[in-house]
């Protein structure tokens, strides 16, 4: 339930004004006259109702409206000369809530029918016309709406207010968010050049001897260049870039090579009848493939792994085992990889298994929908 400013509830607040009214609705008519006396009986049930409703009005302003105007007519015409507050509480919280035309025309009808009803039990059109003046005061009908009209047009600009804010705060994080983005890229491109260029110059030097080049050199020169490739690529999609295409499903063999390159047997098999996908499906699958390479060659000590790629028609499913260190008595804890390699895949609509294996290792299993229409 929601609370205001003072801390209480909206609706306690409801009930506390509707009670209220008609409370004090009942005492004004029990101490005035009664221009009706035979009527009069008949005229205290409009009269509380008519305040009761206003417990509904947020939630129902144009039926409140209605049912306390009705209810003003009817104890103006059973002759109790009380005036219709409940109305312009009806009215405040119908133009409040935009309903301006509408609430015009039912005054408009208000005003025309109150003389009447005061003529069921005075039969004096004098009288009538002037306790229909004191039922409803023009000055204060205008009030009610003014005072309805002038908190709706604060509360659209507190909105407005709050869609900027919220917008400009969006836009400074964006801001902000690319240039660290930047800031990342040129640090870590010159120290990746520099490893990238050291790693040449022993291969170079190493060629030039004639002796053989190790495999692990070979393989950091090969990291460092993905790897400036990479960066210039998530630079480039960070600033909306797009000259350079993603790296995908196409660019999944290269980890696989990359991974033997530093000593691990690795083996790629791809079924299905390949098809367009998607370029977020495509990127996905290889960062989970690269993510889970990298795992294993960092944390697994194994000896195998095996990538598997399932074309299917309506989907793509991917799996990664390894021949490591994990058991099932032993609980993984999700690194930032894995967390992020989920968030992907939830956002695309799919589903994500990464757990050891009953026979010893590792095993990331995705499924991702692929939607051949888009």
């Amino acid at each position: 339930m929601s609370t205001g400013r003072s801390g209480v509830p909206a609706g306690v607040r409801d009930w506390a004004i509707a009670v209220g009214v008609a409370a004090a609705l009942l005492v004004t008519g029990l101490s005035g006259e009664h221009f009706g006396t035979n009527l009069a009986l008949l005229g205290y049930v409009p009269l509380v109702a008519g305040g009761l409703a206003l417990v509904a009005r947020r939630r129902a302003p144009v039926l409140v409206l209605a049912v306390t105007a009705l209810c003003a007519v009817g104890y103006q015409a059973a002759g109790l000369d009380v005036p219709a507050v409940a109305y312009l509480f009806a009215v405040y919280a119908a133009v409040r809530e935009g309903h301006r035309t509408l609430t015009i025309a039912a005054s408009v009808a208000m005003l025309a029918a109150l003389p009447l009803a005061a003529l069921v039990s005075l039969h004096d059109t004098s009288e009538a016309f002037a306790q229909a003046r004191g039922a409803l005061e023009i000055a204060w009908l205008i009030a009610a709406g003014a005072a309805g009209e002038a908190l709706r047009q604060a509360e659209r600009r507190a909105d407005e207010a709050e869609r900027t804010r919220e917008e400009t705060a969006r836009r400074r994080a964006d801001e902000e968010r690319l240039h660290i983005a930047r800031e990342l890229h040129d640090s870590l491109t010159h120290q990746i050049s520099i490893i990238k260029v050291q790693a040449e110059v022993a291969v170079h030097v190493a060629r030039k001897r004639g002796e053989p080049v190790p495999e692990a050199l070979l393989a950091i020169r090969e990291a460092g260049r993905e790897a400036n490739r990479e960066l210039r690529a998530t630079l480039e999609a960070l600033r909306d870039d797009n000259t350079t295409p993603p790296r995908g499903l196409d660019h999944v063999p290269e980890l696989v090579e990359r991974a033997r390159a530093i000593g691990l047997d690795a083996t790629l098999t791809i079924e299905g009848q390949r098809h367009d996908v998607p370029a977020a499906v495509g990127r996905t699958v290889y960062r989970i493939v690269q993510e889970s390479l990298t795992n294993i060659a960092r944390h697994a000590a194994a000896a195998t792994a095996s990538v598997r790629i399932d074309c299917r028609p309506d989907a793509l499913a991917i799996r990664i085992d390894d021949d490591g260190k994990a058991t099932p008595d032993t609980a993984p804890v999700p690194g930032v990889g894995l967390l992020g390699m989920r968030e992907r895949i939830t956002a695309l609509g799919g589903r994500l298994r990464a757990e050891p294996r009953g026979e010893g290792g590792f095993t990331v299993q995705a499924e991702l929908p692929v939607d051949r229409t888009s």
